[in-house]
């Protein structure tokens, strides 16, 4: 049987876009779900508490007060996993250097970036739509100690924190992770803000995720 060229290419189409819609579920399947509740389990603390899919605890923020300088995140047993320091720019806009582990007194300083210590992995930028741009953005991730130049962005926050519902998205416009609200099984009950759900996509650094989200609070809280 004879089979025309444009029905072949038709055929293909339909197959690679099977096979991407294929790809795509089982990514969203492999998806790691955490359940963050923005509290701390210290008393008289304020910070995080993140668990996984089966109860378990993951990672903890403790002394979360107000919009401090530094904020660090923490595993199950109190150990740093990442830093978070901020950095104003003549008073102006916020930017955020993140460091892995505890970084104590080795961070560099804007006046001593000559002098060895340790180097940040990211610097987190909040994005200010002033009179263009896209007003859905919320921030941009530049590696290391890059310039602001939108050439350079690893990644880009988008959406709305305060509807807990965000998006950050690689170089390629592919969703890496996901801040959305957190849905009960019983009708009629919200968790509200307070408790809400980041969904981290296959490849992307489950920590690093819960670091943009600390730091999104401290931007847009």
């Amino acid at each position: 049987m004879r089979v025309f060229p444009g029905l072949k290419s038709l055929s293909r189409a339909v197959h690679e876009e099977q096979e991407q819609e294929h790809e795509h579920e089982q990514e969203k399947n492999n998806a790691e779900k955490l359940t963050v509740w923005r509290k701390s389990l210290v008393m008289s603390c304020k910070g995080f508490t993140v668990i996984d899919c089966c109860g378990n605890l993951v990672y903890r923020v403790d002394n979360y007060i107000g919009r401090p300088n530094e904020v660090t995140l923490m595993d199950a047993s109190g150990k740093s996993i990442l830093t978070m320091f901020r950095r104003r720019r003549l008073g102006l806009l916020d930017g955020w250097f993140v460091y892995e582990g505890e970084v104590g007194n080795n961070i560099r300083t804007r006046s001593d970036f000559s002098k060895p210590s340790k180097s940040p992995i990211y610097r987190v930028k909040k994005h200010v739509n002033i009179l263009h741009g896209n007003s859905n953005v919320l921030a941009y991730v530049f590696r290391g100690v890059s310039h602001s130049d939108k050439r350079c962005v690893a990644f880009t926050v988008e959406g709305s924190y305060a509807h807990r519902s965000c998006k950050v998205l690689d170089q390629c416009r592919r969703v890496v992770a996901e801040i959305k609200r957190k849905e009960a099984n019983t009708k009629n009950v919200s968790f509200g803000i307070e408790i809400f759900q980041l969904v981290v996509h296959p490849g992307f650094d489950p920590a690093f995720a819960m670091g943009l989200v600390l730091l999104l609070d401290q931007m847009f809280s």
